[in-house]
């Protein structure tokens, strides 16, 4: 009989950030800061408290995204069904509360629920099918944007100025605006890197990606631990959801095919091992902030477009080559 195995508790600190940085920390940093130092250089107008504001409100739905595929990724799994998860939780939402007359707190929770439940749904055919996350994830990505076709009629669903936009108020600091969507994103990144650094349940999350067969002798329920982070991603889709509704003023069908991509990318720049078990959540913060820095000044700059897929292919590659170079070094 093997005899019972100590739980794995804390992660190595370099997991958790609570050591000195090393590259894969650091990098993402430097490559936020000199961006911006040439951004600056290129225009007068970039280095400005309501750019960063600006940077910040485009980028808040995302951002609520890569949380969750960080979450996912840090468990050596994939989700590329959060875009359309987040699109059906919109169109409930807008659809309950602009077109069948539901109070605005109960299509919310209703938005949440669908989330929660396709993330489940999610993490129980990776659990008990032992089928591959990137499969499930790919299939569900078809099955929901059918479902978003068929329950819009492929229409869009207008907001009312009052309605469900509350996210979009305002607040100033010095004298510069912010929404409450953007503060709710940074709460988000920073309740979630408390969560990953000073709880158990955290720890395991790092665990499971870096030895899942550790964890499994040490008595840590894996299938109940991976559905949990599955369903909890779905919750955070449906925040998503909220701050999709703020940005575009409407539930639309044609929402959510790209954000699988951003988010894992804002994830892999923030210095998260696509292979589990090494990352830091506030890392994918900076990775959000850097897509959103590149997209704003090749703006200023009158850049077109597609040099932003070009700098962002570039920035991937690099940050898994640094990635891949840690660990053969570790």
């Amino acid at each position: 009989m093997t005899p019972p195995t100590a739980p794995p508790t804390a992660a190595p600190a370099a997991r958790t950030g609570l050591k000195l940085p090393n590259l894969s920390t650091l990098g993402p940093l430097i490559a936020l800061l000199v961006a911006c130092i040439f951004f600056a250089t290129q225009s007068d107008r970039f280095l400005t408290l309501g750019t960063f504001s600006l940077i910040l409100q485009q980028a808040s739905f995302i951002g609520v995204i890569a949380i969750a595929q960080t979450l996912i990724i840090l468990t050596a799994g994939i989700d590329l069904s959060c875009g359309m998860i987040m699109a059906l939780a919109s169109m409930v939402i807008g659809k309950l509360a602009v077109e069948q007359g539901v109070p605005i707190p109960l299509a919310i929770l209703a938005g949440f629920a669908v989330g929660a439940f396709v993330g489940w749904l999610n993490g129980l055919l990776i659990t008990k099918w032992k089928l591959p996350p990137f499969i499930v994830t790919l299939g569900m990505y078809s099955i929901v944007f059918a479902a978003v076709k068929i329950y819009s009629k492929a229409t869009s669903v207008p907001m009312p100025a009052d309605g469900l936009t509350f996210l979009a108020q305002r607040f100033t600091v010095f004298g510069t605006p912010f929404t409450y969507g953007s503060l709710l994103m940074v709460a988000l990144f920073f309740a979630t890197w408390l969560y990953l650094n000073f709880t158990a349940p955290g720890r395991h999350i790092y665990a499971l990606g870096n030895n899942p067969e550790a964890v499994r002798l040490s008595g840590i329920p894996q299938n109940r631990l991976l559905l949990s982070v599955y369903t909890f991603a779905g919750v955070l889709y449906g925040v998503a959801a909220l701050l999709l509704l703020e940005r575009i003023g409407g539930a639309s069908p044609e929402a959510g095919t790209t954000e699988n991509l951003e988010s894992i990318t804002a994830v892999v720049i923030g210095g998260t091992s696509l292979f589990g078990g090494r990352g830091n959540v506030m890392g994918t913060l900076i990775g959000v902030l850097i897509v959103g820095v590149f997209r704003s000044g090749l703006t200023f700059m009158g850049l077109d477009s597609v040099y932003q897929n070009l700098i962002t292919g570039i920035l991937i590659i690099l940050a898994v080559a640094t990635d891949q170079f840690s660990r053969r070094k570790a």
